[in-house]
């Protein structure tokens, strides 16, 4: 099975807006330190409401053997999606973001691509050719900058990357626009005897060379979607060679799908923000302990952005609809968090 086959239209569409994003007259506020958590209040970024108090409860019932709804340690997993969920994914998917900068970086090396589409569009920044594009095209461009080099040699451009391009509005590393409030939830899960994961449609690659540093997520609970590798020697040298060919897309189903086939437990906790999530959150929803489902709503168009039903990035609309039925609480950004970045908003 080939990327293109796989690649969603979704993607087509935020391309369009990938060699330019669009330009933000907002000003970053100057950088604040985080107020820090302390064992009365762990979660000191969100305010006082609904949605602080049913993590505070959740994790109090699951954590207390006296309680009817105990979990014992080992069986305490929560799961998390990554883009905006634990960083933001604005003014397009991170990800994305980075293969663009992969086609600038490597056209000297392929000349011929000034004349073939889409690496034209791309250097041209030529918007009009970028919105026609679809998903062989597209297929392409993730071939040519995802595969084709060794995993080891992936993991460092990625790392190298990350270490220098910023975000075009709040002009810091991509990796440091992580949500703080989200951090103190994985601190608090975890200091309660909860294991956490990530989830995500992004590059499992990808995420493993900063979730680690970022949110304190080992490589080895990281999962998301995947190209496939193939084992070679070279005299003494064995390696992992990337292979333009897709082996598994974290989206939607894939995601319940995943957790089974990789964690192997069905998560009592899980935390997204859009469509995308939802089975995961139904996955969740669907066992027999104690759980909390909980979707992060982009509602904060001065301290982030504001998005849901009609957004080409990260939709949130059948979930909005379906959160009464599944119990998911839905988490404002803008009235239940009281700080979003680490840094200040």
């Amino acid at each position: 099975m080939t990327i293109a086959s796989k690649i969603t239209g979704l993607m087509a569409l935020t391309l369009l807006l990938a060699c330019s994003p669009p330009g933000d007259e907002r000003q970053p506020a100057a950088a604040s330190d985080p107020p820090e958590a302390t064992p009365s209040d762990p979660l000191p970024s969100w305010n006082d409401g609904d949605a602080k108090q049913q993590i505070l409860e959740f994790v109090a019932q699951v954590t207390n053997p006296a309680s009817p709804a105990f979990v014992p340690a080992g069986e305490r997993i929560a799961t998390f999606d990554n883009d905006g969920t634990l960083w933001a994914e604005r003014p397009l998917y991170f990800q994305l973001l980075f293969a663009v900068d992969r086609v600038r970086s490597m056209a000297d090396d392929h000349p011929e691509w000034r004349a073939e589409q889409p690496f034209k569009a791309i250097l041209e920044d030529d918007r009009e050719a970028l919105g026609k594009m679809g998903h062989a095209e597209l297929g392409q461009l993730l071939a040519a900058t995802h595969a084709g080099i060794t995993a080891e040699e992936f993991s460092a451009i990625a790392r190298g990357w990350l270490d220098t391009a910023r975000h075009p509005l709040f002009d810091r590393p991509f990796n440091e626009i992580i949500y703080q409030p989200m951090l103190e939830v994985l601190s608090y899960l975890r200091a309660n005897g909860f294991k956490t994961f990530i989830t995500s449609a992004g590059g499992i690659e990808f995420m493993r060379t900063f979730a680690e540093k970022a949110y304190g997520i080992p490589p080895d609970q990281v999962i998301g979607s995947s190209i496939e590798t193939e084992f070679r020697v070279e005299g003494d040298r064995t390696f992992l060679m990337r292979l333009p060919e897709l082996h598994f897309a974290d989206d939607k189903e894939g995601k319940p799908v995943a957790i089974n086939r990789y964690i192997g437990q069905r998560p009592i906790a899980a935390f997204g923000n859009s469509d995308g999530d939802l089975q995961m959150l139904q996955y969740a929803a669907g066992g027999d302990r104690a759980r909390l489902m909980v979707l992060v709503h982009h509602d904060d168009a001065e301290r982030e952005y504001a998005y849901d039903r009609e957004s080409r990035i990260g939709r949130l609309d059948k979930g909005l609809d379906e959160a009464d039925r599944w119990g998911i609480t839905v988490v404002s950004m803008k009235d239940d968090w009281r700080t979003v970045f680490p840094w200040g908003s």
